[in-house]
């Protein structure tokens, strides 16, 4: 499936200080966020991350995490920190249904997209949407024929979901692409 050039590309603008304070914009990475589509044709792209609470911004050690994660990308959670990450959906797709110990925020830029959850409850997304996910069992599915979608996603880790007895961890089923955040 062809992906370049079906969503624009997506520039990333990462703000920092000179010497005398004054807020400039860093030159430190480039400012291209670049999708990289695993086999299924869904393309991430890692827009920023963060490791730790609160983020230490001193002398740019926030972007020094960020550029690590760019050498050896994180799992779709970085434990103690926070993801940002652009995700492109080709038509006629849907990902791998999954669960991340994670609450994300997921807000879709273009296109439109079913969330479908393992009860059969479903919605469709439409721009503008964003959807909470609580540590939910999901699956992202694009059903247009010719049109891509792209969504926003802010992740930051949680607690391992308790209802019962019951502890809910991590099930990735095999995602393409994507690596345990273990």
């Amino acid at each position: 499936m062809a992906h370049i050039g079906a969503l624009p590309k997506i520039n990333r603008y990462i703000t920092a200080h000179n010497a005398e304070g004054k807020a400039i914009f860093s030159n430190k990475i480039d400012e291209e966020s670049k999708m990289k589509a695993n086999d299924d044709g869904i393309a991430f792209a890692l827009s920023y991350t963060t490791k730790g609470f609160p983020v230490s911004m001193d002398k740019d050690e926030d972007i020094n995490v960020y550029e690590g994660f760019l050498k050896d990308a994180p799992g779709l959670v970085v434990s103690g920190g926070t993801v940002l990450r652009h995700v492109d959906i080709p038509p006629d797709t849907e990902c791998t249904m999954h669960r991340t110990v994670s609450l994300d925020y997921g807000c879709v830029l273009e296109g439109e997209v079913e969330l479908l959850l393992d009860s059969g409850e479903k919605r469709i997304m439409k721009r503008g949407d964003v959807a909470i996910q609580r540590g939910t069992m999901h699956q992202w599915i694009n059903h247009s024929k010719t049109e891509w979608t792209r969504m926003l996603f802010v992740l930051q880790p949680s607690k391992p979901l308790k209802i019962g007895s019951e502890t809910f961890g991590e099930e990735l089923a095999g995602m393409a692409g994507v690596r345990s955040s273990n």
